[in-house]
């Protein structure tokens, strides 16, 4: 690896913490929201701000050290971590300032959409995150950023005012639509390929409380409850994201709709009265609430050290026949909780950006598809993914090539470029002037010269 010496030198050099696997602690800053993910790196620099992550980048950089990047780490694939290499993590580095007259706020990357919630609500503010308060706003916003306000204000990249980078080089750089354009275009939608992320700046908006809540039905009401979903969250205002969820939980399957509505409580209830009074719902708990509340809705269900698989798309045609696959596969083959199948609605004002306008690409999907399974026994890990690989595939013919980055696991190359999509050469180009050694790599990559073959996906 590297020398005491050296080891020592770096450590004096930071104002943070270096975990060795040998020190105490090392053991619980190694573990990642993915329980199934279980990697030992050769040093973790717990950085206490810039400084130290420019330190740390020279050294894994001099020392031809790979180099993985931790904000929240909350990636299923684990990219927060890595083996024998160096981390840089910044999950101390939190602090949010919010400007409540210019309706703007500063984060640090190491922040949660949990920390930047609690200091923007404050001030009845708020701006597209993520659904669960422990994911890290760096890592979302990077990829895009789907969260129950993307419909009214956008995805979380849309709303990106500018960011700290720094680079392979060491480079200390500020992104924004004045200062080094084309790369403040790259991370709206690039993931991590082209640096650290120390702070980003965002547009946050007035949100006060949101009609919040669930819909539960019972399985055998799911066909006929996911076409009304359908044709009504098609035509639906902005102010609504509505996600319709296959589950089998502790008390058994059921399909759940999870709703958002931001703006007038009042017109809201007329908007949603025609779902809320389909079918014959098990339980229905849509109140107005605090956007917290609604924020906070799947804590539990995404509790830290569950084993995760996700695969995931983007509907091409959300038909009846779609439907049928779906439920049909989910209720011949309801697992042991947790198993989900979500569709995610997407459009209104992310479907308003151009194609080209930012790196994240895929602005025409009205909804999404992610399949997810969560366990606690590792015993029971090869069965479990071969239900999610399944379940994958019955939706597979109704879904395009595109996929949400930040939904991604370790699925090849070639699904790294479904992701980037019609963005991918140009980001090349990026990777080239900003990374070209590929320092950068422990992502869902970019590498930095074009392929001229393009592998099949492993998954």
């Amino acid at each position: 690896m590297t020398g005491n010496k050296r080891i020592q030198e770096l450590r004096e050099n930071l104002r943070g913490r270096l975990f060795l696997p040998e020190d105490e602690g090392y053991d619980d800053a190694r573990k990642v929201f993915n329980g199934l993910i279980d990697k030992r790196p050769a040093l973790i620099v717990r950085c206490a701000g810039v400084a130290d992550v420019i330190t740390a980048v020279n050294f894994a950089r001099e020392t031809d050290l790979p180099v993985a990047i931790r904000g929240g780490g909350h990636s299923v694939a684990g990219n927060a971590v890595n083996n024998d290499g160096l981390v840089i993590d910044l999950s101390d580095m939190k602090s949010v300032h919010v400007d409540p007259e210019k309706q703007t706020a500063r984060a640090e990357g190491g922040a949660t959409w949990g920390d930047f919630d609690h200091e923007t609500q404050a001030f009845g503010l708020a701006t597209t995150g993520g659904i669960v308060p422990s994911t890290g706003i760096a890592g979302l916003t990077l990829g895009g950023g789907i969260g129950y306000l993307n419909r009214k204000f956008g995805l979380a990249c849309d709303n990106l005012l500018s960011a700290d980078v720094v680079t392979a080089d060491g480079r200390f750089l500020k992104a924004s639509a004045g200062e080094h354009e084309d790369l403040f275009w790259g991370i709206r939608g690039g993931g991590g390929n082209f640096g650290v992320v120390t702070s980003l700046e965002y547009r946050v908006h007035p949100v006060g409380p949101v009609l919040g809540g669930e819909l539960i039905y019972p399985l055998d009401q799911a066909k006929e409850v996911l076409r009304f979903y359908r044709d009504w969250s098609t035509t639906a205002p902005d102010e609504v994201r509505a996600d319709a969820t296959l589950l089998s939980g502790p008390h058994g399957p059921a399909l759940a709709i999870m709703i958002c509505y931001c703006g007038a409580i009042e017109e809201g209830e007329k908007v949603l009265q025609p779902l809320r009074s389909f079918g014959t719902p098990m339980a229905d708990t849509i109140a107005p609430v605090p956007y917290a509340t609604v924020q906070n809705l799947l804590t539990e269900v995404f509790r830290p050290g569950l084993l995760h698989y996700w695969k995931a798309g983007l509907f091409r045609s959300f038909s009846d026949e779609a439907i049928d696959a779906i439920v049909d596969f989910f209720a011949g083959a309801v697992p042991a909780p947790f198993a989900a199948v979500a569709i995610e609605q997407l459009g209104g004002a992310i479907s308003r950006v151009g194609v080209q306008d930012t790196a994240f690409s895929h602005r025409h999907a009205q909804h999404s598809l992610l399949v997810l399974r969560m366990w606690q026994n590792p015993a029971e890990t090869e069965a479990n993914i071969d239900w999610g690989r399944r379940c994958y595939r019955a939706a597979a013919p109704f879904l395009e090539e595109g996929v949400y980055v930040n939904y991604v696991g370790e699925e090849g190359e070639a699904r790294a470029r479904a992701a980037y999509g019609v963005n991918y050469e140009r980001l090349v180009q990026l990777k080239n002037k900003y990374d070209p050694t590929n320092f950068f790599r422990l992502n869902q990559n970019i590498k930095p010269a074009p392929e001229s073959t393009t592998p099949v996906d492993q998954t």
